[in-house]
């Protein structure tokens, strides 16, 4: 029962925290549907730490697509054998979740250590920067030191069919008892922070401003007594 709460009923509950919390938000909550800029308080960090993190989440965020989504034997049948796999995942992949984590903990560092940045951040900020920084620490861990004590595991074979099973409506909760413990708490902080989503300020991420490029710029005049 633990297994099947675990890798069955706490994925569902986080995904449907995760649907219906974004459509409550958009309905009843839209005014506070930001990003919530600290920029004027503290640059110089913000700027390599943001820098960083979105250099470094795109392609970790694309691979995390590829390596769960699509089955191993499509790619093969595309010429993307398992060996080349590997070499983009673990090395590639290492590359970008390095950058990753340096970016995220100077925007951590920066929230929890800034005195004016702190005071501006609510309770969920300074929790969503220490949860996404240790997803990312987790991550990284289990790329760098799991992999390479443990060669023969393949989470295309368990973490990845049991993901998808999550969305054909028939998850397989015994292949994740086979994986090892780093992947697995990635697995489940992952999901926990979808739950989280939708109640902080990484809603912002689904406002892409396509006018940006062609917006007026906004003047700013000092006030003269």
């Amino acid at each position: 029962m633990f297994n099947q709460f675990l890798w069955v009923i706490f994925p569902y509950l986080c995904l449907a925290t995760f649907i219906i919390g974004h459509i409550a938000r958009y309905q009843f909550d839209q005014f506070s549907w930001t990003a919530k800029s600290s920029e004027f308080i503290e640059k110089k960090q913000l700027k390599w730490g943001s820098l960083l993190f979105h250099l470094g989440i795109i392609p970790v965020f694309f691979g995390h697509v590829v390596g769960l989504l699509i089955p191993a034997h499509w790619l093969e049948s595309i010429g993307v054998s398992n060996h080349i796999y590997h070499i983009g995942a673990v090395y590639i992949g290492s590359i970008f979740g390095i950058i990753t984590l340096v970016g995220m903990f100077l925007l951590t560092v920066r929230r929890i250590t800034k005195q004016n940045v702190r005071r501006l951040s609510s309770a969920s900020d300074i929790f969503v920067n220490i949860l996404l920084l240790v997803i990312v620490c987790v991550g990284c861990y289990a790329t760098l030191v799991t992999n390479a004590t443990t060669p023969d595991f393949d989470y295309r074979q368990t973490i990845s069919i049991w993901f998808r099973g999550l969305f054909m409506f028939s998850p397989d909760a015994h292949l994740m008892t086979q994986v090892p413990l780093a992947f697995q708490l990635h697995v489940l902080l992952g999901f926990t922070i979808m739950a989280c989503w939708p109640f902080t300020r990484l809603v912002h991420v689904w406002s892409v401003p396509v006018s940006y490029a062609s917006r007026s710029y906004i003047i700013y005049r000092k006030h003269k007594a």
